[in-house]
């Protein structure tokens, strides 16, 4: 009755034909590198990538290891290559708001030049300023405003003289101004006979200079004015020569710079400021010892900085536009800063101190960053949408500083690129769910799967796949039976014998170990022996915990049995993930069941187990019960289902048929082959259903018994939508093909029951009972039994 469950063994695998490939090794094929089994998510990045449209940056979801970030980037970088080289962007001094400083975008290539420019220009007309004003020409010039001046104010002092005269004072031209001074004997009095003079002679004098000083003002205000006069015209004479020095050199550079406004308007500033202050590049004398304790540092040197190029970007040499990876995307490497400098306990900064973040430098192309890496810092994301949704570029320090700290808000950079963000499917649904704009923002889903099919064509692309590998990593050429192992190592990783896997960084794992294999063994090329050895090593390094367990199953420690037969008993299979490796673990299920109003109780869950999905499992069993036996009758009972030796958490439905099963040994009082282990979810409608892990829940039952000796009776019981899952290790196939070990695949909870029990599952008749004998009527009586009892409790 069971052999026609029992799976053939050409479906226990799908081995790869090594002679699909039409070569000998990988050595003698052309490789390049491509992304295999992408199509939809390669589509999706491209599309959003040709669209130049505000909202259409990227969010590319996958599992690590699919290809996800350098597909990302080589078709980013395919993109850019065909695209122009952004400008070149520089930050100059504003003249006209010192604290907000100018950005000027240039032509690639250029920034470094117009830095040059700026830069010889300034020291040239730095050296040419003082030249200029110590020139004969100039000196002459000034000599002969002088001159005027002096004439004209000597004219004004002749005729005050003569006023003073009737005073009997004379009126003389110092560097303290006009002083007035008592005559004796028509000559200017000394000092000596000024002090002896009697006090009415001191008085006397004293009232005739307030009386002259009275009539003497307007001849003094006359002088002052000339004086004025003269310092307007002699600094208006500096300032001529300066501004002709200044324009011998920055004309030209006007001319050359002509198509550009902003650079225009900045050299016009330089112009006028310094002609402003052309004092600052005269040579001064050494500054006194106070000022230099106070005020350290050259001045003319700090002046100086306002005329520098910060050189914010310089895409010189660059072709097309670039494509960065930002790996440690924190506020500042994104996004730019402020440096300062420690100067007697204050900060301070210039616009020669602003540096660029990652969006600068992938201005005009493409940025990628990692999901988890930005939506660490919620100044980095909200950063990062505001710059996407202004389409500008500010940079403003966010960390806190010294109240006696200088400040800077540079003007915006306008902000015209790409942003690829590479994360998992929790992370977009999330985002796009509870954050508005981010939908407005990534607009393009670019999803990558986990697996691609298996035909031949992405066989050949994993063979070509594994040929570039070698070749960019120095490995041996892989023979092509070596390529089939790969293969049947990429499906069996799928989960699927009809599919290969896209998560490539486990397979190239075993490339690197096969080909170090391969150099052990003395192989110029690497075999099918080297990568199942590459296999086996990766296993046993990792298996520990799995022995431990089978020696406890072994010493009798952990109660597993596999032979005899018993009620309410059975082997489930389980899977334990350690990461790197994952086994199937058999756990005995137990049920009893007796008469009562409790229903199923659930004893994970009473212990505080029990996962949200193990209890859904678990209440399923009380749906099959009512609709399979209690259509007619009220359904009275109570059950206690337990994973015995369990004692951490338990989730998943993998084996709520497992327990449906033990459930109905007991309700009928007929034993379970113990000899086989069960996996398989089950609906209320009795069907059972696909689970995970099915290739290593075979193989962990077989290997318990093994341990206990196989006798050719034990075996697995699968769910049949599973068997495309199959992928088992060639141990497991042999000892099936001997007939050491059997693999069942059922459809229905009927079906595995009369694997278990041997006996027939039984069908309803038209009078609404099961066949006489069968499992189910004996199910049925039961449950009807416990009926009869509760209706005479109730008497």
């Amino acid at each position: 009755m069971i052999e026609k469950y029992r799976i053939p063994i050409e479906k226990l695998n799908n081995s790869c034909n090594p002679n699909i490939f039409p070569y000998n090794t990988t050595e003698t094929i052309i490789v390049y590198r491509e992304l295999i089994g992408q199509e939809r998510a390669m589509e999706a990045l491209k599309h959003g990538l040709s669209i130049k449209r505000k909202g259409y940056n990227i969010f590319v979801a996958g599992l690590t290891g699919t290809g996800r970030n350098s597909y990302s980037y080589l078709v980013a970088k395919d993109f850019a290559d065909k695209k122009n080289t952004p400008r070149d962007w520089c930050y100059v001094y504003n003249f006209k708001k010192p604290n907000s400083p100018k950005p000027i975008s240039l032509t690639h290539g250029k920034g470094k030049i117009f830095k040059i420019d700026v830069e010889e220009a300034i020291k040239t007309i730095d050296s040419e300023i003082s030249k200029a004003l110590s020139s004969k020409d100039y000196e002459d010039k000034k000599n002969k405003i002088y001159n005027e001046h002096q004439e004209m104010a000597q004219k004004i002092i002749k005729e005050l003289n003569t006023l003073a005269k009737d005073y009997n004072f004379t009126f003389k031209q110092t560097e303290r101004g006009i002083l007035s001074i008592p005559l004796m004997e028509n000559r200017p009095m000394t000092d000596e006979e000024i002090d002896n003079l009697t006090d009415d002679e001191l008085e006397e004098i004293k009232n005739l200079s307030l009386e002259l000083s009275q009539k003497a003002y307007d001849y003094v205000k006359r002088v002052k004015e000339v004086e004025n006069n003269l310092k307007e015209e002699i600094n208006e004479l500096r300032e001529s020569n300066v501004l002709d020095v200044v324009k011998i050199y920055l004309e030209p550079l006007k001319e050359k710079y002509e198509d550009n406004e902003d650079i225009i308007k900045f050299f016009s500033d330089i112009q006028d400021d310094i002609v402003e202050n052309y004092e600052m590049f005269l040579d001064k004398e050494e500054e006194s010892i106070v000022e230099n304790i106070f005020f350290p540092g050259n001045k003319k040197e700090e002046f100086l900085k306002r005329y520098e190029i910060n050189l914010f970007i310089d895409n010189d040499g660059k072709k097309g536009a670039p494509v960065v990876r930002e790996m440690n995307p924190n506020y500042h490497n994104l996004f730019g800063k402020i440096e300062y400098a420690n100067e007697l306990g204050g900060l301070k900064t210039d616009h020669t101190r602003i540096i660029a973040g990652s969006l600068h430098e992938a201005n005009g192309g493409y940025i990628i960053l990692q999901a988890k890496d930005i939506l660490q810092s919620r100044l980095v994301w909200e950063g990062l949408k505001r710059a996407l949704s202004t389409e500008e570029l500010k940079i403003e320090n966010v960390t806190g500083l010294s109240i006696i700290s200088e400040t800077l808000r540079p003007e915006p950079i306008p902000l015209d690129i790409k942003v690829i963000i590479i994360g998992d499917y929790l992370i977009y649904h999330l985002l796009y769910t509870y954050d508005e704009e981010f939908k407005k923002l990534f607009k393009i889903k670019a999803d990558f799967d986990t697996e691609m099919d298996r035909n031949e064509e992405n066989i050949l692309k994993i063979g070509s796949f594994v040929a570039y590998q070698c070749k960019e990593e120095g490995l041996k050429p892989f023979h092509k039976s070596a390529l089939g192992a790969v293969i049947d190592l990429s499906s069996r990783i799928a989960e699927n014998k009809n599919k290969l896997t896209s998560s490539f960084n486990e397979l190239v794992e075993i490339l690197y170990e096969s080909d170090a294999w391969a150099t052990r063994n003395g192989r110029e090329v690497i075999t099918k022996e080297d990568v199942e050895m590459a296999i086996l090593k990766k296993t046993n390094r990792n298996n520990s915990y799995e022995e431990k367990l089978l020696e406890l199953i072994e010493e009798g420690t952990i109660l597993i049995d596999t032979e005899g037969e018993k009620v309410g008993e059975i082997n489930g299979l389980s899977i334990i993930d350690l990461g790197q490796y994952a086994f199937g673990r058999p756990n005995k299920i137990t049920v009893n069941t007796y008469f009562g109003k409790d229903g199923i109780i659930n004893i994970e869950k009473e212990a505080d187990q029990s996962g949200n999905i193990h209890d859904k499992g678990v209440l399923i069993l009380t749906g099959y019960l009512g609709e399979k036996y209690a259509k007619d009758t009220q359904l009275y009972l109570t059950a206690s289902i337990t994973f015995e030796q369990s004692y951490s958490g338990i989730d998943g439905d993998s084996a709520s048929s497992t327990e449906l099963y033990a459930l109905l040994s007991s309700l009928a009082e007929v034993p379970i082959n113990q000899a086989i282990a069960v996996t398989g979810s089950v609906n209320q409608k009795g069907v059972i259903q696909p689970i995970g892990g099915v290739n290593e829940k075979i193989e962990g039952f077989y290997k318990v018994c093994k341990l206990k000796g196989l006798k050719g009776n034990e075996g697995v019981i699968i769910p049949e939508k599973n068997i495309e899952n199959l992928m088992l290790d060639k141990e497991v196939t042999t000892a099936v093909e001997e007939g050491k070990f059997n693999i069942y695949a059922v459809r229905t909870i009927d079906e595995g029951m009369e694997i278990l029990t041997g006996l027939k599952a039984g069908s309803l008749k038209e009078n609404g009972k099961y066949e006489e004998g069968s499992i189910n009527s004996l199910v049925q009586k039961k449950l009807e039994y416990y009926s009869m009892l509760n209706k005479e409790s109730e008497i």
